[in-house]
This record gives C-alpha cells, structure tokens and sequence, in this order.
C-alpha cells in the first residue's frame, strides 16, 4: 500500500511538473513572434497566416495526437513530458530510452522502466545540448573538413545507422512480427519518393499502429 502511495504521489508530482514546463515552453514559443512585432512594431499579414495555418495545423494536430498516444506507453510519463519539452524524439529520446531500458531489463509501465526512460532522456538532452554548444563554438574551423566531398555521404547515413543498429536489437527477438512493418515502410518510401527523413515524425506512429494491428490479427491466429 505504501509503495502504491508513492508511485502515486511520484506520478503526482510527474504530471505537476510536466504541464508547468510544457506550458512554459509553449508561452515561450508564442512570445519570441509577440517581442518581435512589439520590437519593429509590425503585425504579420493574418489572412496569408490564416491560409497558412490551415493548410498545415490539421496535419500537426493529427501527428500531435497520434504521437501521444504512440510514445508515453513507450517512454513513460516523465520520459514523454520530457521529451515533448526538449524534441528530436523519434530520433534522439526514443532510441535513447528504448536502449537504456533495454538495457535494464525494464518496462516504461513499471516504475523502474519509468525511472530509467526520464534518466536517459534528461541525459541524452544535456549531453545534446553540450554538443551542440561544442558544436556552435568549433563550426567555423571545422567547416571545411564537414564540406569535405569525402565525408559528405557519411553524414547522410548517421539517423539510418542509429535506427539500424537499435532495430537489430527489436527484430531479433521477433522476427516474424517485424516483417510486416519493415515491408510496408520499404514498399511506402519506395513507391512514394515525397517520403523523406522530414516526415519520419508522421512514419513512426503510423508504423507503430500498423504493428499493433498486425501483431493483434497474428496473435488471434496463433502465429505468434
């Protein structure tokens, strides 16, 4: 009963802590645009950002739900409050967490899983956050050498070896549920070129719904 009690109050304090920092961010984002019509004293054209908005918010607002309902049963609920605050999730906090869960042998439904996902999130923030700044400060020396024609395809295949050597990992332990997924997103970025690592936030609940539907009809069939 006791230990219910401080999940629960841990979970609590989870939540209090996450809506504050995501509304933070929120009024943070809506106030740089507000400062800098108040600085130069300009309104922006709101019929062209009307038609804006509406040809791009259904899309964001689809992806947004879809996303919540795909990444907390898999990150936790501080993992996701996190990673909804600090971004790249799909290819940053999720890989990360995944890993480290894996790792320890827990789920993000347990309370361990749920401490090792928000722990390895926080990590993989502060350890961007410092490259970056590392990053920002060696660009100009490093330029040339980045440019280089040489390194140039290495860079492209940095996110498909992260994905790569992660999936391996999932596959493995069952193959036959893997098939379906895998071949539906090689037949879609194949037959649809406009696919491209931009929408890569749109293809993972897509393709994590698809193998939940898969895995249901397999399961109902005894496959696996």
């Amino acid at each position: 009963m006791n230990k219910e009690k401080k999940q629960l109050s841990y979970l609590d304090s989870v939540h209090r802590d996450g809506r504050v920092w995501g509304f933070s961010i929120l009024a943070l984002i809506i106030l740089f645009p507000t400062l800098l019509c108040v600085i130069f004293n300009v309104l922006p054209n709101f019929a062209a950002l009307g038609k804006g908005l509406i040809a791009v918010l259904p899309m964001y607002w689809a992806v947004g739900l879809v996303e919540i309902f795909t990444y907390v049963p898999m990150l936790g609920a501080g993992g996701a409050y996190l990673s909804f605050v600090t971004g790249n999730i799909s290819n940053l906090k999720l890989p990360c967490a995944l890993d480290a869960m894996e790792k320890a042998g827990v789920k993000a439904t347990t309370e361990e899983g749920e401490l090792i996902s928000t722990i390895s999130i926080a990590v993989s923030s502060i350890v961007t956050t410092v490259i970056i700044i590392i990053g920002v400060c060696a660009i100009v020396p490093l330029t040339p050498i980045l440019n280089s024609p040489v390194l140039e395809p290495a860079f492209k295949q940095l996110i498909p070896a992260l994905f790569g050597g992660l999936g391996v990992v999932f596959v493995s332990k069952n193959v036959k549920l893997a098939i379906a997924p895998c071949a539906l997103m090689l037949v879609l970025f194949i037959a649809i070129p406009a696919l491209n690592s931009g929408t890569v936030g749109i293809m993972v609940p897509v393709s994590v719904i698809f193998t939940l539907i898969v895995a249901r009809i397999m399961y109902k069939k005894g496959i696996i």
